[in-house]
């Protein structure tokens, strides 16, 4: 894997979480390397544009965890199963992408040699060097950074050794770090396109859930913000990891520290009950937690053209068909 590529879907593991659905719903979806990734309660189907037009897939059916585990079904615990479920097949619809885009890239230096090509995929040290780097990445950027600069300032400023008044700082910090990051990638070539398939797969579920027949025409006169999205969790995720840091006594750096690993699991999954709870109360409650993620969501979808909208109703249409021949039947509430 070359170095680009090799950064290329380095950035993508990062947006994951961002472009991801945290949430266990009737249709959801994640964007990938040019295509889309979407999902019913038990299949799952990506579908990723070839150079040349034609389009490849890759479908399985898939439990959802709290069938699959009784554990899973219990508060907390079913929004790990949920998340953790959620990401292990966004990563999986990922690779598959790559896959994809290294055998075209493959293909066209063999033709430019004269010579057959060889199929190749992403391999198993690459992916594994590319989550070790992500996750490395993750903790020292949102994690150790927040906590270093708010240490920092709190021996120039002892009044900052206030509990409360440190992790809001760390927060506020961990905030404007993520939105920085954000806005700098969007910048990049390859992560414009993933957000414009981000924004056809928006698109694309809220026509689903109008019931509307399901076509380009109808899916692009939807939004691409979308309230289930994967930035309005994170969003969340940041403001619930702030009330627990305050909660936790923690003195030295080093506590502090393994305090903010430890407790990640702790944090998704209440935050995922705290989404799971406003999405029942879709008043004022849900709007309040849902509008900074909404505001994100300008940066992180980009309106499609039609043929990304085509990709994101073909996948859709395949994990439906797949939930049918299982014996699934949706309705939209």
């Amino acid at each position: 894997m070359s170095i680009r590529g090799f950064l290329r879907l380095s950035a993508h593991i990062q947006l994951m979480p961002v472009l991801e659905s945290g949430e266990e719903t009737l249709v959801g979806g994640q964007a990938v390397i040019e295509g889309v990734m979407m999902r019913a309660p038990h299949s799952y189907c990506v579908a990723v544009r070839k150079p040349g037009g034609g389009i490849v897939t890759q479908e399985m059916a898939v439990p959802r965890m709290s069938e699959k585990y009784p554990a899973f079904k219990l508060p907390v615990l079913r929004g790990l199963g949920t998340i953790g479920q959620a990401m292990s097949l966004g990563f999986k619809a990922l690779k598959f992408s790559a896959d994809v885009a290294i055998e075209e890239e493959n293909a066209k230096g063999s033709e430019a040699k004269a010579q057959p090509s060889k199929a190749k995929e992403t391999s198993s040290w690459a992916l594994a060097l590319n989550l070790i780097f992500s996750l490395g990445f993750f903790i020292f950027l949102y994690k150790l950074v927040p906590l270093y600069l708010v240490s920092s300032l709190e021996k120039v400023y002892p009044v900052i050794h206030n509990r409360i008044l440190f992790n809001g700082l760390d927060g506020v910090i961990r905030i404007v770090i993520f939105l920085g990051f954000l806005a700098l990638i969007s910048r990049w070539k390859d992560v414009h396109r993933v957000f414009e398939y981000h924004g056809a797969e928006h698109k694309v579920v809220f026509n689903y859930e109008s019931g509307q027949a399901v076509n380009v025409a109808n899916a692009q006169a939807f939004t691409t913000y979308h309230p289930r999205c994967g930035t309005s969790f994170l969003m969340v995720v940041m403001v619930i990891s702030m009330l627990v840091y305050m909660l936790i006594p923690a003195d030295t750096f080093a506590v502090k520290m393994a305090v903010r690993i430890a407790m990640l699991p702790v944090i998704a999954g209440l935050s995922y009950e705290m989404i799971r709870f406003a999405a029942k109360r879709r008043g004022s409650f849900m709007a309040l937690l849902t509008t900074p993620g909404l505001w994100l969501q300008r940066i992180t979808t980009q309106p499609p053209s039609d043929d990304q909208a085509e990709i994101a109703i073909h996948a859709l249409n395949r994990a439906m068909a797949l939930e049918s021949e299982q014996g699934g039947e949706l309705v939209i509430a």
